[in-house]
């Protein structure tokens, strides 16, 4: 029967059968197909072809929602494609297949996979680069992001986290991609192509007291709020707070210690708390059964970019600024106030040059103490000047 919209419309299964189909004389292969379904009959449009022993079906559309000629011009596409080796009704089912690896459930299979050849550190920070930084992306099919969801996402980590940050979480992309290419799960890194943001060297913001004392006070009593305040008093990053543990913190000692695995250049770090400090955290919660101070998931706090955003909001600073810059600020802090550079490297962690850490084994814990301590009570009286309280009386005290 040449398939026409008439012929269709006038079209009956035949007596005796539920299901019937009628190939076109004008295109061997493309046919109309009808099954019964109650007082409703079905009719789609199909195409039929083989390659070699099998024999493969590909539904082009229903009657009612495809124009017969469009149609058609699907079903010609198909049979050009059979004509070169290809198998079309492979790539659908290949189609299928990928849209259902989604980029979150594939985040979980990439990290059980890497947490073996990945140093702790870098592990964590892969892990929160994939399911906090780039949540945006979660639910939808790996195949399906292109190069303008990761800049456009990237943008906006730059903007919340800085450049350094979000080039850093667009590395920990690129390299899940590749994994993720090498398994088969899709076929192109939407990476590849996208700009770094620029660094320009670098960056050199410090807050000035006013700024410190204004974050200060703009800070949440949350989880958040603690950890911007521990920074400004100790110096510490933000993942070496917001992953801290109770065992990690000893009251009587009044000193934290951050293990190997959880700093930058691998070397424990005993940080003197001062009094402020342990006040922040003795206004922490401690849950039972739980180790980690911040936060609720396995890996401690997070959610950094949405809570910088409403801290951002009441703050209210001219300038730019990130967590990161705090830590920045209690360094050239220390040195105003006169710590000798090598004690406020200590503070930080920073290890000396080669040579000198070869022969000078000095943990310089009594320096520390008493840097963070003097750091600590300028920092109050910047606070108390900015709530207009007796800051003379203060200093006197």
């Amino acid at each position: 029967m040449k398939l026409t919209k008439a012929a269709i419309s006038r079209f009956k299964i035949p007596a005796g059968k539920s299901e019937h189909i009628e190939f076109d004389d004008d295109m061997a292969g493309f046919g109309l197909r009808v099954r019964a379904g109650g007082k409703v009959e079905h009719r789609t449009f199909i195409a039929q072809y083989k390659i070699g022993a099998k024999h493969r079906r590909i539904t082009l559309g229903n009657v009612d929602k495809v124009e017969l000629e469009d149609a058609r011009k699907r079903a010609k596409k198909i049979f050009g494609k059979v004509a070169n080796g290809e198998d079309p009704a492979n790539e659908k089912a290949e189609a299928r297949k990928t849209a259902s690896h989604t980029f979150d459930a594939t985040i979980t299979k990439y990290l059980e996979a890497r947490i073996g050849a990945m140093k702790p550190r870098s592990y964590a920070e892969t892990k929160r680069h994939l399911e906090t930084q780039w949540k945006p992306l979660h639910g939808l099919a790996l195949g399906s992001i292109g190069r303008a969801n990761v800049a456009a996402e990237a943008g906006k980590i730059a903007k919340h986290s800085g450049p350094v940050a979000a080039n850093r979480a667009r590395a920990s992309l690129s390299a899940f991609y590749r994994w993720a290419i090498g398994e088969g799960l899709c076929e192109e890194n939407p990476v590849t192509g996208t700009n770094k943001q620029e660094e320009s060297g670098p960056r050199e913001r410090s807050l000035s007291d006013k700024e410190a004392a204004t974050v200060w006070l703009a800070a949440p009593d949350t989880d958040y709020g603690r950890i911007v305040r521990l920074i400004l008093l100790t110096g510490c990053r933000r993942t070496e707070l917001g992953s801290l543990r109770w065992s990690e913190i000893d009251k009587e000692a009044r000193t934290l210690t951050l293990p190997p695995e959880r700093t930058k250049n691998g070397q424990a770090h005993v940080v003197p708390l001062s009094d402020p400090a342990l006040a922040v955290l003795k206004a922490v919660t401690r849950r039972e059964g739980r180790d980690l101070v911040f936060g609720s998931g396995e890996a401690g706090y997070s959610g950094w970019s949405k809570s910088k955003t409403a801290l951002d909001m009441v703050a209210k600073l001219k300038e730019d600024w990130t967590l990161h810059d705090l830590r920045r600020t209690v360094r050239t802090g220390l040195g105003t106030l006169g710590v000798q550079p090598h004690v406020a490297e200590a503070v930080l962690n920073h290890l000396p040059p080669k040579l000198i850490r070869t022969y000078d084994r000095n943990t310089y814990a009594a320096e520390k103490k008493a840097a963070l301590d003097l750091w600590a009570g300028h920092l109050m009286v910047a606070i108390a000047k900015a709530t207009g309280a007796n800051v003379t009386a203060l200093r006197e005290a």
